[in-house]
């Protein structure tokens, strides 16, 4: 769901960046299923999820929204630190977010073939309305209740746009303390 965050966390070889970006699609013991890179991309996502869920500003940012939303609460922080990496997204690259969106989806349509099935029905759903929306408030409430319709069971998350709006300051203070963090914490494990 955070999918621009993992592209960014990804830096510039295209097969980790492929790998990070179909992270959520691959369940299950790595071994030798993916050329190394592309492994390596994969490892990097779930890294990076196993980061966030012990950090003390993601912690904090899950525990800002309303005990109603249970377990989908760090779905939602996903979604909100992709609205404020967007939403903010000239601080922290050079690249306008359209032209870089434009760069990353040929890389990884040209590695599409290594993407499983139902992530290469999703590419375009992604970049052009999924990640574009996340640039505002609304879009992230109106993927929220997408969302929550697609989840086969009664589920708080339409209403996580409300949440969002509710603790926007703290929620933003908390993604700036937790990126720079999460960008080392990113490269250290693609320069190894």
């Amino acid at each position: 769901m955070n999918y621009l965050f993992h592209l960014y966390l990804s830096g510039d070889d295209p097969a980790i960046l492929t790998g990070n970006f179909m992270g959520d699609f691959v369940k299950g013991p790595l071994s030798d299923r993916f050329p190394e890179r592309l492994s390596q991309g994969l490892a990097l996502h779930r890294r990076i999820d196993s980061y966030a869920q012990g950090h003390p500003a993601f912690t904090a940012s899950r525990l800002r929204i309303a005990s109603e939303f249970g377990l989908y609460r760090g779905i939602l922080v996903d979604l909100y630190y992709d609205h404020f990496l967007a939403s903010g997204w000239r601080q922290w690259h050079e690249e306008p977010l359209p032209v870089y969106l434009e760069r990353v989806r040929k890389i990884v349509e040209g590695n599409r073939a290594l993407l499983p099935e139902a992530l290469q029905r999703l590419v375009p759903v992604i970049f052009e309305d999924m990640i574009p929306s996340y640039l505002t408030t609304d879009g992230i409430a109106g993927a929220l209740q997408r969302m929550s319709r697609r989840v086969p069971r009664a589920n708080p998350l339409g209403g996580g746009g409300k949440e969002l709006t509710r603790n926007y300051q703290a929620l933003q203070q908390d993604f700036l303390e937790f990126l720079p963090e999460v960008q080392r914490y990113a490269s250290d494990f693609r320069l190894r």
